[in-house]
């Protein structure tokens, strides 16, 4: 069986990448969520949790559970800190979505991998092709808003810490418009033409 084609797909806070995701999945594609796997990973890898235990300290952990906001606040103070957790971390799902990839590879042989910081950490460079789905800076602010209850300053907070959508077009194969004015599908499809493309001449 050929090797599938890889493909990143990412977007800042509340671009709507989950659901464009969502609409691929509808469409028959499989779709591997790197940060849901991440979360889980950190909650049943004896490795992981026994690495980020010897890390931060027992208190990572409550009753076998990630104790997430102690760990957030840890890594909010240390950036160095988050590097560490990440480099514990990120190897484990780049293993677990190469497997999702090699079982996943007979449909239309396009495979794709959801990440939050897919430009930021440099994985971008591990993929055959990359989606950035962006949305203006007040559509992704009312829609975390709404979606998260949480305060407006606390979404900035968030969107502060990820890269511009400028930066990250500059580095993207392809850039989904999903701002709510702008017809999705007609893109999503385009994208998939293209996507065909690069998979005959790989």
């Amino acid at each position: 069986m050929n090797s599938p084609l890889k493909v990143g797909i990412t977007g800042g806070i509340g671009a709507g990448k989950t659901f464009v995701c969502r609409v691929l999945e509808k469409m028959g594609y499989p779709v591997f969520y790197s940060d849901k796997e991440a979360k889980e990973l950190m909650n049943a890898h004896p490795g992981i949790v026994e690495e980020i235990i010897a890390l931060v300290g027992e208190q990572a952990y409550e009753d076998g559970e990630l104790n997430r906001p102690f760990l957030a606040e840890k890594a909010f103070e240390n950036k160095d800190l988050l590097s560490r957790i990440n480099a514990i971390v990120h190897p484990r799902v780049r293993e677990a979505f190469a497997d999702f990839a090699e079982q996943n590879a007979g449909f239309k042989g396009i495979v794709f991998n959801e990440a939050a910081i897919l430009f930021e950490t440099g994985a971008y460079k591990t993929f055959d092709a990359t989606v950035l789905i962006t949305a203006p800076e007040s559509v992704r602010l009312n829609r975390v808003v709404e979606r998260d209850t949480i305060p407006e300053s606390q979404v900035r907070s968030r969107m502060n810490n990820q890269w511009k959508d400028e930066e990250k077009a500059k580095l993207a194969d392809f850039v989904i418009h999903n701002d709510g004015t702008t017809m999705l599908l007609p893109q999503i499809e385009n994208m998939l033409i293209k996507l065909a493309e690069i998979g005959k001449r790989t």
